[in-house]
Protein backbone atom coordinates (compact mmCIF):
# COMPACT_ATOMS: atom_id res chain seq x y z
CA UNK A 1 0.00 0.00 0.00
CA UNK A 2 2.79 2.27 0.85
CA UNK A 3 4.38 1.56 -2.55
CA UNK A 4 1.15 2.45 -4.36
CA UNK A 5 0.96 5.69 -2.34
CA UNK A 6 4.54 6.63 -3.32
CA UNK A 7 3.89 5.84 -7.01
CA UNK A 8 0.66 7.89 -7.02
CA UNK A 9 2.36 10.71 -5.17
CA UNK A 10 5.29 10.67 -7.64
CA UNK A 11 2.91 10.65 -10.62
CA UNK A 12 0.97 13.54 -9.16
CA UNK A 13 4.18 15.55 -8.60
CA UNK A 14 5.32 14.79 -12.14
CA UNK A 15 1.98 15.94 -13.61
CA UNK A 16 2.07 19.11 -11.51
CA UNK A 17 5.66 19.83 -12.66
CA UNK A 18 4.70 19.40 -16.32
CA UNK A 19 1.65 21.67 -15.89
CA UNK A 20 3.73 24.25 -14.05
CA UNK A 21 6.47 24.26 -16.71
CA UNK A 22 3.95 24.39 -19.58
CA UNK A 23 2.01 27.25 -18.00
CA UNK A 24 5.15 29.27 -17.30
CA UNK A 25 6.02 29.48 -21.01
CA UNK A 26 4.67 32.56 -22.70
CA UNK A 27 4.68 33.11 -26.40
CA UNK A 28 5.94 36.56 -27.21
CA UNK A 29 4.55 38.35 -30.20
CA UNK A 30 7.41 39.99 -32.01
CA UNK A 31 6.21 42.76 -34.24
CA UNK A 32 8.38 43.57 -37.23
CA UNK A 33 10.20 46.86 -37.02
CA UNK A 34 8.86 49.44 -39.41
CA UNK A 35 11.47 50.36 -42.01
CA UNK A 36 12.46 54.02 -41.94
CA UNK A 37 11.65 56.17 -44.95
CA UNK A 38 14.62 56.61 -47.25
CA UNK A 39 15.79 60.20 -47.21
CA UNK A 40 18.09 61.22 -50.05
CA UNK A 41 17.93 64.93 -49.21
CA UNK A 42 21.28 66.67 -49.58
CA UNK A 43 24.21 67.15 -51.94
CA UNK A 44 25.62 64.13 -53.74
CA UNK A 45 28.85 63.75 -55.70
CA UNK A 46 30.00 61.03 -58.10
CA UNK A 47 32.68 58.84 -56.55
CA UNK A 48 32.68 56.19 -59.29
CA UNK A 49 31.36 56.14 -62.84
CA UNK A 50 31.33 53.46 -65.51
CA UNK A 51 30.10 53.35 -69.09
CA UNK A 52 29.47 49.90 -70.55
CA UNK A 53 31.63 48.44 -67.77
CA UNK A 54 34.60 50.76 -68.43
CA UNK A 55 35.66 52.84 -65.43
CA UNK A 56 35.42 56.56 -66.25
CA UNK A 57 36.35 57.86 -62.81
CA UNK A 58 39.99 58.61 -63.69
CA UNK A 59 39.27 59.70 -67.27
CA UNK A 60 36.55 62.33 -66.67
CA UNK A 61 36.59 64.98 -63.94
CA UNK A 62 33.44 64.27 -61.91
CA UNK A 63 34.52 66.41 -58.96
CA UNK A 64 32.47 69.43 -60.07
CA UNK A 65 29.26 67.52 -60.88
CA UNK A 66 26.81 67.68 -57.98
CA UNK A 67 23.24 66.48 -57.59
CA UNK A 68 21.18 68.17 -54.89
CA UNK A 69 17.90 66.71 -53.60
CA UNK A 70 15.63 68.96 -51.52
CA UNK A 71 11.87 69.12 -50.92
CA UNK A 72 10.96 66.79 -53.79
CA UNK A 73 13.14 68.72 -56.25
CA UNK A 74 16.63 68.21 -57.62
CA UNK A 75 19.24 70.53 -59.09
CA UNK A 76 22.26 69.69 -61.22
CA UNK A 77 25.57 71.54 -60.97
CA UNK A 78 28.23 71.35 -63.69
CA UNK A 79 26.25 69.00 -65.89
CA UNK A 80 27.68 65.80 -67.32
CA UNK A 81 25.99 62.94 -69.18
CA UNK A 82 23.09 62.14 -66.90
CA UNK A 83 19.56 60.82 -67.03
CA UNK A 84 18.17 64.36 -67.30
CA UNK A 85 19.78 67.65 -68.33
CA UNK A 86 17.51 70.15 -66.55
CA UNK A 87 16.57 70.77 -62.93
CA UNK A 88 13.16 69.50 -61.84
CA UNK A 89 11.39 67.21 -59.40
CA UNK A 90 11.97 63.63 -58.32
CA UNK A 91 10.01 60.85 -56.66
CA UNK A 92 10.72 57.38 -55.30
CA UNK A 93 8.50 54.44 -56.22
CA UNK A 94 8.20 53.46 -52.53
CA UNK A 95 9.49 55.71 -49.71
CA UNK A 96 10.35 52.74 -47.45
CA UNK A 97 11.70 50.25 -49.97
CA UNK A 98 12.61 52.23 -53.09
CA UNK A 99 13.94 50.47 -56.15
CA UNK A 100 13.22 53.15 -58.72
CA UNK A 101 13.68 56.91 -58.83
CA UNK A 102 11.82 59.13 -61.28
CA UNK A 103 13.26 62.45 -62.46
CA UNK A 104 10.93 64.96 -64.08
CA UNK A 105 12.90 67.78 -65.66
CA UNK A 106 11.07 71.09 -65.94
CA UNK A 107 8.88 70.91 -69.06
CA UNK A 108 9.89 67.32 -69.90
CA UNK A 109 8.49 63.82 -69.54
CA UNK A 110 9.32 61.79 -66.41
CA UNK A 111 12.30 59.44 -66.70
CA UNK A 112 12.75 56.51 -64.30
CA UNK A 113 15.74 54.40 -63.45
CA UNK A 114 16.62 51.69 -60.97
CA UNK A 115 18.86 52.54 -58.07
CA UNK A 116 20.30 51.08 -54.92
CA UNK A 117 20.84 52.83 -51.61
CA UNK A 118 23.55 50.88 -49.71
CA UNK A 119 25.68 51.91 -46.76
CA UNK A 120 29.35 51.35 -47.61
CA UNK A 121 32.03 51.93 -44.98
CA UNK A 122 29.48 53.73 -42.81
CA UNK A 123 28.44 56.16 -45.57
CA UNK A 124 25.22 56.15 -47.55
CA UNK A 125 25.61 55.80 -51.32
CA UNK A 126 23.31 56.02 -54.33
CA UNK A 127 23.96 53.85 -57.34
CA UNK A 128 22.08 54.98 -60.46
CA UNK A 129 21.99 52.98 -63.68
CA UNK A 130 20.83 54.81 -66.79
CA UNK A 131 21.20 55.17 -70.54
CA UNK A 132 20.94 58.78 -71.76
CA UNK A 133 20.03 58.90 -75.44
CA UNK A 134 21.78 55.95 -77.04
CA UNK A 135 20.54 52.63 -75.71
CA UNK A 136 23.95 51.07 -76.44
CA UNK A 137 25.58 53.15 -73.70
CA UNK A 138 24.81 52.23 -70.14
CA UNK A 139 26.16 54.39 -67.33
CA UNK A 140 26.41 53.58 -63.65
CA UNK A 141 27.07 56.49 -61.31
CA UNK A 142 27.86 55.78 -57.68
CA UNK A 143 27.22 58.92 -55.65
CA UNK A 144 28.09 59.67 -52.06
CA UNK A 145 26.52 62.33 -49.91
CA UNK A 146 28.81 65.28 -49.16
CA UNK A 147 28.56 67.37 -46.03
Amino acid sequence: MRKIYKTTHLQLLLIMAVVLIASSCKTEKVLPQKEALKDITGNWQVIKATRNGTDLTNIVDFSQFKLNFANGNYTLQNKLPFLVNQNGSFSLDDPQYPFKITFTATGAQPVSTVFTYPVVNGKRQLSLTFSPGCANNSYVYVLQQIN
